[in-house]
């Protein structure tokens, strides 16, 4: 059996696994949905677009337990999209972030794992075209020693087996080993500080254009947990040594801040930014399980991660505001994103962007959502400008406790100075859902 068959299949099952999990073990949401989409540009071409119909049936599970013994968060989505001619062949894609951790010694010991499955370009420089996309996953487990050191000191060890799989860019393929050593004081109720070092050995398991190397991390924080204020703070050093000789050594400073202000109930500022170096894997680890229950019909969505094995210097600032009501939900979120890579600076990139997002109950069963975005993307070295626009309409009618539609309108375009990277594209979809 090929390997991304072999993958989609594990997933499969883990998925179905969860969804026939006890009602007692925890929390379990799904649903099914079925639906057609129609694209004036399935292709995403610059010229001669192609028209194309797609038979969308999917699967979507959140499952919750939070126990004593085993804590679990496994949010994901499986798809198979069916493209009526011959232009494409069919395929089965994977959206997927879970955590799991079973404590095998109340306090002492626990045993952790995560599992993380998406959809990336083949090739970042081309268009999210059907034959651009592939499956990848990054899966992680490995055991947490806790000690405590006295009535508000606590420390961590931890070691990682760390694996992540392309399905079509061999260089993404990796094993990984990491160990982390870190220390926590509580300085009062909200306040605490900590200090805390890792170190990740890489081995590619194929030629890859990016040398084996260990990444070294040594940094202190600060965390504060107050009623309208969450802040948590990091400052250190980074080292990344590249096990090739004539291959200098990355090193510089790190830095890493999350902040969450919470005005009034309904009022939210978030801020994140960030000064260290990462690479796609490490990346793709930072996903959130994705929402699964609001998206049903609306496609999995393809990442923007440039997948390789390339190590880069990421700069990040993001700031997000969030309104939530009765009958109203309102977010925007712009993004600054600068990635300096190490061994190729061809591929140095600057992201400036932001997102809008709407929805409005228009009736207690029926609702309208708009959703805005828009990326200008430089490449810096390669002389090359992308700006991408995103815009659409989504309406939503639950007809029963069980049963809803759902009819969305999604344009998106893009002006490129490379020749034939520019495309607009209009997408209609409906669908009918079964929730749990």
């Amino acid at each position: 059996m090929p390997a991304p068959i072999k993958l989609a299949s594990a997933v499969a099952l883990a998925l179905s696994g969860a969804a026939v999990m006890p009602a007692v073990a925890g929390t379990l949401d799904y649903t099914l949905y079925g639906g057609v989409e129609h694209s004036d540009n399935i292709a995403l071409a610059a010229d001669d677009p192609i028209s194309q119909n797609v038979v969308i049936p999917g699967l979507s599970v959140a499952y919750l337990q939070q126990g004593s013994e085993l804590q679990a968060n496994v949010a994901g989505r499986l798809e198979y999209r069916d493209y009526l001619g011959s232009r494409y062949t069919d395929q089965t894609q994977v959206q997927l972030a879970s955590q799991a951790n079973w404590t095998i010694l109340p306090a002492r010991l626990d045993l952790g794992i995560q599992d993380y499955a998406g959809v990336q370009p083949i090739d970042r420089l081309n268009s999210n075209a059907p034959d651009n996309q592939q499956q990848t996953n990054v899966f992680t487990f490995g055991p947490a020693l806790h000690f405590q050191l006295g009535p508000s000191t606590r420390g961590q060890a931890q070691l990682h087996y760390i694996n992540s799989y392309a399905q079509k860019t061999k260089d993404f393929n990796s094993h990984r080993t990491e160990g982390s050593l870190s220390l926590v004081k509580d300085v009062s109720p909200t306040d605490r500080v900590s200090a805390a070092l890792e170190v990740q050995r890489v081995s590619l398991t194929e030629r890859a254009s990016s040398p084996d190397y260990d990444r070294r991390e040594l940094f202190g924080g600060y965390a504060s947990t107050l009623s309208r204020l969450q802040i948590d703070l990091a400052l250190g050093w980074s080292q990344i040594d590249f096990q090739r000789a004539g291959t200098p050594t990355a090193d510089g400073p790190l830095a890493r801040l999350t902040l969450d202000y919470h005005p009034s109930e309904r009022n939210t500022l978030s801020i994140s930014a960030a000064r260290e170096y990462s690479d796609a894997a490490e990346d793709i680890l930072q996903q959130q399980p994705v929402g699964i229950l609001e998206g049903a019909g609306r496609g999995i969505n393809v990442s923007n991660t440039t997948v390789d094995s390339q190590v880069y210097l990421e700069r990040r600032l993001r700031l997000a505001y969030a309104f939530s009501s009765e009958r109203l939900t309102f977010s925007i979120a712009p993004l600054y994103r600068k990635l300096g890579y190490v061994n190729d600076p061809s591929l140095d990139q600057t992201t400036r962007g932001a997102s809008i997002a709407l929805d409005y109950r228009l009736r207690p069963t029926l609702t309208l959502s708009a959703i805005a975005s828009g990326e200008r993307l430089n490449y810096d070295r390669l002389e090359r400008r992308d700006t991408t626009i995103h815009y659409g309409l989504d309406l939503s009618q639950q007809r029963t406790p069980h049963w809803g539609w759902r009819l969305s309108l999604l344009r998106q375009q893009r002006h490129s100075d490379e020749p034939g990277q520019g495309f607009h594209e209009n997408r209609i979809y409906f669908g009918v859902i079964y929730t749990r």
